[in-house]
């Protein structure tokens, strides 16, 4: 009977491990893939239940594309664009994005919320937006035929793509405010006092400096490397892919690869009708996204300008305050060479009359001399307080 208990406790011991592992697993899978939220062209938001190879198979991208989102794995700032999609990863917004919809990782994250909210609003195209707020009502004849010659609605991934570098662009212009109103205090605070506390806060604030203009670089490089090449900047035009690949001369019908609906008609509608007025060497031209990230790069440029005023301001500090430390060992060094000539003179062999009988008198030539070399020390330190060249 003992035995048979052993073995039924072995039994109950591996069973739950059985139960529980696989638990573990499935659930560890199931939080992770939930963690994609999807925007289609009408701004509407929806959680997909689905892992990696269903996001892949949806929007058409190999695997390493896919591994530059995930937010486990550390990859430098990209925009990257494939046949079919745009990959985006800047900072905290880890996106793909196709002609007529909008995978972003990490909804629930407090940074990507606003960027849902902006993309639910940005995302719809004009001619929705104005028939939603007229709710019905008509324009007089010559107001619409105004409208319809004025609008220039952007494709669907460029909407997205803006709203992406708009977001990640104030989210470091935020961060680099936040840093300057900690950082410019806090050195004027250690120009007037030197102390242990306030060199600690200072070097907390320097390395906070390195770390976010090196972020803020990578974000400029990769806008700038974008900018330099007019290849990479025409992978991006989906829609004009799309466009190219559903006309009449490549094909019969819509590719099979997109799911039917009206908003795809309506898009390749607005491009076909685009393409006829421009020529066929407008195909190559980026002028309309190089307007675009120009916008952003001037941004992000400016913001890595106020970081290197910024460490221009920190090493003039430190400049100073080196030059502090360096006044204090120079007066000091005076102080002490003086004391030094004195006592080394009436220290050697030499016959002097008044030290006839008198051999204290050496003792008290040092220690008046260390007290006048003293004094020389305290003046030239309380001059050079007095002219403004050290704190007080």
């Amino acid at each position: 009977m003992t035995r048979g208990g052993g073995g039924g406790g072995d039994g109950e011991a591996v069973a739950a491990v059985a139960v529980v592992d696989p638990q573990a697993v499935v659930a560890v899978k199931k939080k992770s893939s939930r963690s994609w939220v999807l925007l289609d062209a009408t701004g509407q938001a929806t959680v997909l239940d689905v892992d990696k190879y269903a996001i892949m198979h949806r929007v058409h991208i190999h695997a390493r594309d896919l591994r530059i989102v995930d937010p486990l794995l550390s990859y430098p700032s990209a925009i990257l664009g494939r046949d079919r999609a745009i990959v985006l990863n800047l900072e905290h917004i880890k996106a793909i994005i196709t002609a007529e919809e909008v995978l972003l990782r990490d909804p629930l994250d407090e940074n990507v919320i606003p960027v849902v909210e902006e993309l639910q609003r940005r995302l719809p195209p004009v001619n929705s937006n104005r028939e939603n707020q007229t709710d019905g009502r008509e324009f007089p004849a010559g107001h619409n035929d105004v409208d319809a010659g004025e609008e220039d609605e952007s494709p669907f991934e460029f909407r997205a793509l803006e709203v992406a570098l708009e977001a990640i662009c104030s989210f470091l212009a935020a961060r680099t405010t936040e840093l300057e109103t900690a950082a410019y205090p806090a050195l004027d605070e250690l120009t007037s006092k030197i102390s242990s506390r306030n060199l600690d806060r200072v070097r907390k604030l320097k390395s906070a400096m390195t770390r976010l203009t090196a972020r803020v670089q990578k974000v400029r490089d990769e806008l700038e490397q974008l900018l330099d090449d007019d290849d990479d900047m025409a992978d991006l035009y989906l829609s004009r892919k799309l466009v190219g690949a559903c006309s009449p001369v490549s094909a019969s019908g819509p590719p099979n690869w997109y799911p039917a609906s009206p908003t795809i008609g309506s898009k390749i509608s607005r491009a076909s009708r685009a393409s006829m007025i421009t020529v066929r060497g407008d195909e190559n031209d980026v002028e309309e996204l190089e307007m675009l990230l120009e916008a952003y790069f001037m941004q992000i440029d400016g913001t890595l300008n106020k970081l290197a005023t910024l460490r221009e301001y920190i090493d003039d500090t430190e400049d100073y305050i080196n030059i502090q430390l360096e006044l204090f060992l120079s007066s000091g060094t005076v102080s002490l060479s003086v004391y030094s000539l004195v006592a080394g003179i009436f220290g050697m062999n030499i016959p002097y009359t008044w030290n006839d009988g008198h051999g204290y008198m050496f003792k008290w030539v040092c220690i008046v001399t260390g007290i006048v070399c003293f004094f020389v020390f305290i003046v030239i330190v309380a001059y050079a307080r007095h002219k403004g060249l050290v704190g007080s």
